[in-house]
């Protein structure tokens, strides 16, 4: 994930905190529906400035970076804690990590 510099971060961050804050205020918990739409709008408004190839591939990997980054911080470790509290599947007990040596 390439990281806001803290220069940029204090420029986004007050208006990204109103605009949760108040969303969560006026309207209670956020929806998935509600989130799709605020993506979307977020994606469509820096794509309208002109669309481009270029400007959808990088909005598109943008949102699959974002998606791994939430997945490697959230989803793994989530999913860690759940296997240790209830066992992992056995076709993943002693999996080998290496793949098969090479036949000669």
């Amino acid at each position: 994930m390439p990281y806001t510099t803290p220069i940029d971060r204090a420029r986004i961050d007050p208006s990204l905190g109103a605009f949760l804050d108040g969303f969560t205020d006026r309207f209670g918990q956020m929806t998935e529906g509600d989130l799709n739409y605020t993506l979307t709008r977020i994606i469509a408004g820096w794509i309208r400035t002109y669309t481009s190839y270029a400007k959808i591939n990088t909005a598109i990997g943008v949102l699959e970076c974002a998606k791994l980054e939430l997945y490697r911080r959230l989803a793994a470790p989530y999913e860690d804690t759940k296997i240790a509290q209830n066992g992992d599947i056995p076709e993943y007990n002693n999996a080998p990590n290496d793949p098969p040596a090479a036949k000669e």
